[in-house]
């Protein structure tokens, strides 16, 4: 329930209050201590980013010792306060900094909520079909009878077995001529993209049963990708929206497009087996010495050049993601968020720190993005997928293009915490009118 308008002014007070204690404290019980105080917590912070960047950008034992150092320094502004005898003084100051941004957050929530899909009844389905990869997710499928569940709901159910590879679109569209009503899948963001495509072009209803390792796509559409079993009741009890759906290179995705970096590291063979390991080991050649194709974009009128890293996604990512690589607030804006990451020294990781204001980061949205390169073939990943695929990639959004049942119980969407506007914060919480 969203606080009324006199709640919220209560709270734009109790955040003002709790800022102002914080500073008191510090001024109270450090006095002139407090400057050098806020010096060792910010050297700290400096120095643990550029170490972390160290471990990232070189090997052996160079990056042990920067993580022996990112480690090291926090330990060392601990020891510091706590030599000063002010470790509880900064404790009651750091807490009741959470506190002020907390009330702060919830005093200025409503206004920061992105409006939710419109949902309508869905058709009844007669004769839904859905294809489940009983590998997907270590195996989700058959641990939480996916199959069992549905064929009971009266679905039909398409296993994708065998050592063969399987076109997953065309035995999408064989479904469909043969009179399925609705089409889902039961796997990860590579296969859901490509039914969705399928259901798209077909107008048809599509399900996403999040039975994959990560399923970014099902928890931003707000489902419970604990239990997958649960998105079975939007067959029964359901509500259906309309989604945005991208396109690149021709290909459909429902999250995003990677190029660069991280596009590089999931080519590796060894990627799917030990993913940790193997980033570690390319991301030094990768940073440092820009192994592979030097990229240019651009999304309408923002260019990015020679960016490290590159994403595209299915609408923007949160403004207060600094990398852009957390949650949607919404899937039907109708634009491409874009991101590019340029970073080459310890200075730069640190002004990573800055957010969105970030010296190293670029940030835009669009319709389109067109991603090219130094060379013919560049390798993506295309929701998580590898491949390679010719420049210019030309990336593009399709508004509303996506029908999708979701229950109409569910854990719902995501709702990014407002930044802390500290002059509308005063204006909430002094005046007696807003």
């Amino acid at each position: 329930m969203e606080p009324t308008m006199r709640g919220r002014r209560w709270l734009a007070r109790a955040s003002l209050s709790g800022a102002a204690a914080a500073v008191l404290v510090l001024g109270v019980f450090a006095g002139v201590r407090t400057f050098a105080l806020l010096g060792v917590g910010l050297a700290g912070l400096a120095v643990t980013a550029a170490a972390v960047w160290w471990v990232l950008s070189r090997r052996g034992v160079t990056r042990f010792l920067a993580a022996v150092l990112a480690l090291a320094a926090p330990v060392g502004v601990l020891v510091a306060y706590t030599r000063a005898h002010l470790t509880w003084v900064v404790v009651v100051s750091i807490t009741l900094w959470f506190l002020a941004a907390g009330a702060g957050r919830a005093a200025l929530g409503p206004r920061s909520a992105a409006p939710p899909p419109t949902d309508r009844p869905p058709p009844t389905f007669r004769h839904p079909a859905l294809i489940m990869n009983p590998r997907s997710g270590g195996g989700k499928v058959g641990r939480f009878e996916l199959r069992e569940r549905a064929e009971a709901l009266g679905a039909r159910v398409v296993l994708l077995e065998g050592p063969e590879v399987i076109d997953v679109a065309a035995l999408a569209r064989t479904c469909a001529a043969e009179g399925a009503d609705l089409l889902g899948v039961a796997g990860g963001d590579g296969t859901q993209a490509l039914v969705a495509e399928v259901a798209a072009e077909l107008d048809l209803p599509f399900l996403v049963i999040p039975a994959g390792t990560r399923n970014h796509f099902a928890l931003d559409l707000g489902l419970d990708r604990d239990d997958p079993a649960k998105a079975l009741n939007a067959l029964s009890d359901g509500v259906e929206i309309q989604v945005d759906l991208g396109r690149a290179g021709g290909l459909p995705f429902v999250n995003n497009v990677s190029f660069g970096a991280y596009a590089e590291v999931v080519q590796s063979p060894s990627y799917r087996d030990g993913k940790t390991r193997t980033t570690l080991e390319l991301l030094p050649d990768l940073l440092l010495h820009h192994r592979g194709a030097r990229l240019t974009a651009r999304a309408d009128k923002e260019e990015f050049t020679d960016p490290q890293a590159l994403l595209v996604s299915n609408n923007p990512y949160g403004a207060n993601d600094v990398a852009g690589l957390g949650r949607r607030t919404r899937l039907d804006g109708g634009t491409l968020g874009c991101v590019g990451v340029r970073v080459t020294t310890a200075s730069q990781a640190v002004g990573l720190l800055r957010g969105r204001k970030s010296a190293g980061l670029t940030t835009a949205t669009a319709m389109t993005v067109v991603v090219d390169a130094d060379q013919q073939l560049i390798p993506v990943g295309v929701d998580g997928e590898a491949l390679q695929l010719s420049v210019p990639v030309h990336c593009e959004v399709r508004p509303g293009a996506l029908r999708v049942v979701v229950p109409r119980r569910r854990p719902g969407v995501y709702r990014e915490r407002p930044p802390l506007d500290w002059r509308l914060l005063a204006r909430l919480g002094l005046t007696s009118r807003h």
